[in-house]
């Protein structure tokens, strides 16, 4: 059975204030890094899935939609990979 190897990134939407991206932003600067702006902070998650793959991106896509983050503001991206020799 194909193994593969997926990434959901999850990141709060633009039009959502993310304070935490606005926390490590003043750091920066007070650092003396002035040049550095619209700091976001977000979620990589890493998981290993077992199946065929149209099947395993369908559960990846419910797993982070439904368990791995918050649809009303936060938005996914996956990234989904076969793993060699599998």
């Amino acid at each position: 059975m194909p193994e593969f190897r997926a990434v959901v990134h999850v990141m709060l939407r633009r039009s959502i204030l993310d304070p935490q991206g606005r926390a490590v932003e003043g750091t920066l600067h007070r650092l003396g890094h002035a040049g550095v702006g619209d700091v976001r902070v977000g979620k990589r998650i890493e998981l290993t899935l077992k199946g065929e793959r149209d099947a395993v991106l369908a559960q990846l896509r419910q797993v982070a939609e439904r368990v791995l983050s918050n649809p009303v503001m936060e938005d996914v991206e996956l990234e989904l990979h076969e793993i060699d020799g599998a």
